[in-house]
C-alpha cells in the first residue's frame, strides 16, 4: 500500500531499521536514531542495487516519487542510475573546478596571497593592470587551456599604443599568475614566460628634466614669480633645492623636520613614505631617510610655518586640509610656469640634481644616499653613517649654486660650488 504523509511522520524508530515500502522499489528506511531515508531497489544487470533518494522531510514524498520515476526510466532504458549519477557528479566537479581556475580566479587568488607585501598603491596598480589589459580577453578562460595565441594579443595592443613600459611590465605580470598557476596545480605552463623576447627592449626612462645651467636660473626666477597659492609656491621652491621623490614632499609632516639646531636642520622622512617594499615599510629596523636641510630651505619652511604650522602636513589640500596636496599639483604648477610634460615634470628635478651634482665633482656615492637610491649590505651602512658630514656640505652647496643661476646663470655653469 502507498505511503502517505501523515504515515511518514507517525513512523517512529524502533531497535532495528524499518522499512516502509511505497511501490516500485522505492521504501523509506526509518533507523534506530530516527532518521528517515528514501531508498530505491533496482535490478541491473543481473545484479541487485540500491541508491538514496533523499532524506525526509527535506525530499518530501512527492519529490522522492519523481526522483524513483526518474531512475526507473534510466533502468528501462538500459542505464545503471548510480553509474549515472557518479558521472553526473563527476561533470558538475569539473564545471565548478572550470570556474574555479579561470584566470580571473587565479589572479585573485594571486593578488591575495601578494597582498601583504606591497603597498594598498600597489597592490591597487597590480590589479588595476590586470583588470584593463588581461581580464577583458582572458578572464574567463580555464587557465589550463591559455596559450601564448591567447597572450600576445594583449601585449600587442599595449605596445601599438605607445606603451612599451607598460607592455614589459604587464607580460612579467601575467607570468607572475601563471608561475602561480603552475605551483597550484591549476596548469602545467607559463605562456607569458615564452613571450620575453617577443617585446622591443625598454628604453631607458628618464623623466623630463633640464640641466643646462641657463635654463635651471630661467626655471628658477619664474618659481620665485609663480602666481598661485603660497602652499604649492613654498612646495615648488623646495623640489629643485632637496630633490626628493614628489610623494614625499607633497606629503611632508611638520613633525619629520628638527630646526631646532640652527647648525644641523634636517628632515627625516618615516620609511612608511619611503620607495621600498611593504615589508621594508614595516620594519621598525628600516631608517628613515634623512635630509640634511640648506638655510634657504630652512627659511622657506619658516615662512610657510605660520599659515600651515597648525597642520599635521606641511603642505595641506585646498578642498582638504586633512590631506596633503594631490599627485598632480607640482606638474600643474609647472604647466602654469610653461613647462609641459615633455620638457620637466617634479620627479625631473632628481635627475637634474644628480646630473649636475656629478659634474661638479661629488662622491657618487653621496648622491645615491641623498636620492635615497637603495643599496644593500655594508656599502649601505657606510653611505648612511658615514656620508652624512658630505650631505649636509653637498646640499647647502647646492642650495648656494641655484642662487647663484638664479641671479647670473650664464657665468657659473661651470663653477665650483
Amino acid at each position: 500500500m502507498p505511503l502517505t504523509d501523515t504515515a511518514i511522520r507517525n513512523a517512529k524508530p524502533s531497535e532495528k531499521p524499518r522499512k516502509l515500502a511505497d511501490g516500485g522499489g522505492m521504501y523509506l528506511e526509518v533507523d534506530p536514531r530516527g532518521g528517515k531515508w528514501w531508498r530505491l531497489k533496482y535490478r541491473h544487470a543481473g545484479k541487485e542495487k540500491r541508491i538514496s533518494l533523499g532524506i525526509y522531510p527535506d525530499t518530501s514524498l512527492a519529490l522522492a516519487r519523481t526522483k524513483r520515476d526518474e531512475a526507473r526510466a534510466l533502468i528501462a532504458a538500459g542505464k545503471d542510475p548510480s553509474v549515472e549519477r557518479r558521472a553526473t557528479k563527476a561533470d558538475q566537479r569539473a564545471t565548478a573546478a572550470t570556474v574555479r581556475n579561470t584566470f580571473e580566479a587565479v589572479a585573485g587568488e594571486w593578488l591575495a596571497v601578494k597582498h601583504h607585501e606591497w603597498t594598498e598603491k600597489q597592490h591597487a596598480k597590480e590589479k588595476g593592470r590586470l583588470a584593463n589589459h588581461a581580464l577583458p580577453w582572458i578572464g574567463r578562460l580555464p587557465i589550463n587551456t591559455i596559450g601564448v595565441s591567447d597572450i600576445r594579443p594583449l601585449l600587442d595592443r599595449v605596445v601599438k599604443r605607445g606603451h612599451l613600459e607598460q607592455a614589459h611590465r604587464l607580460r612579467f605580470q601575467l607570468s607572475r599568475v601563471f608561475q602561480f598557476a603552475v605551483a597550484n596545480e591549476y596548469s602545467e605552463h607559463d605562456p607569458a614566460g615564452d613571450l620575453r623576447a617577443l617585446l622591443p627592449k625598454r628604453r631607458k626612462l628618464h623623466f623630463p628634466t633640464i640641466t643646462d645651467p641657463e635654463k635651471i636660473g630661467q626655471l628658477l626666477r619664474g618659481i620665485d614669480g609663480f602666481v598661485g597659492t603660497d602652499i604649492v609656491a613654498a612646495a615648488l621652491k623646495l623640489a629643485p633645492m632637496l630633490f626628493v621623490r614628489p610623494g614625499e614632499l607633497r606629503a611632508a609632516e611638520w613633525s619629520e623636520f628638527d630646526l631646532s639646531d640652527p647648525a644641523s636642520p634636517l628632515w627625516s622622512i618615516p620609511p612608511m613614505r619611503r620607495k621600498l617594499r611593504r615589508a621594508e615599510k614595516e620594519d621598525a629596523t628600516t631608517p628613515p631617510h634623512l635630509v640634511p636641510l640648506p638655510t634657504q630651505a630652512v627659511a622657506v619652511l619658516q615662512a610657510l610655518h605660520p599659515l600651515t604650522g597648525h597642520r599635521s602636513h606641511v603642505f595641506p589640500g585646498l578642498r582638504d586640509p586633512k590631506r596633503p596636496i594631490s599627485d598632480n599639483t607640482l606638474n600643474a604648477g609647472l604647466r602654469r610656469l610653461g613647462y609641459d610634460k615633455d620638457t620637466l615634470v617634479a620627479h625631473g628635478f632628481r635627475h637634474m640634481a644628480s646630473t649636475l651634482l656629478n659634474e661638479l665633482g661629488y662622491s657618487a656615492d653621496a648622491i645615491e644616499a641623498q636620492l635615497s637610491h637603495k643599496q644593500s649590505g655594508v656599502r649601505a651602512v657606510y653611505n648612511r653613517a658615514q656620508y652624512m658630514p658630505e650631505r649636509r656640505k653637498m646640499m647647502q652647496d647646492w642650495a648656494d649654486y641655484l642662487d647663484q643661476l638664479r641671479k647670473a646663470p650664464s657665468n657659473v655653469a661651470s663653477a665650483n660650488v
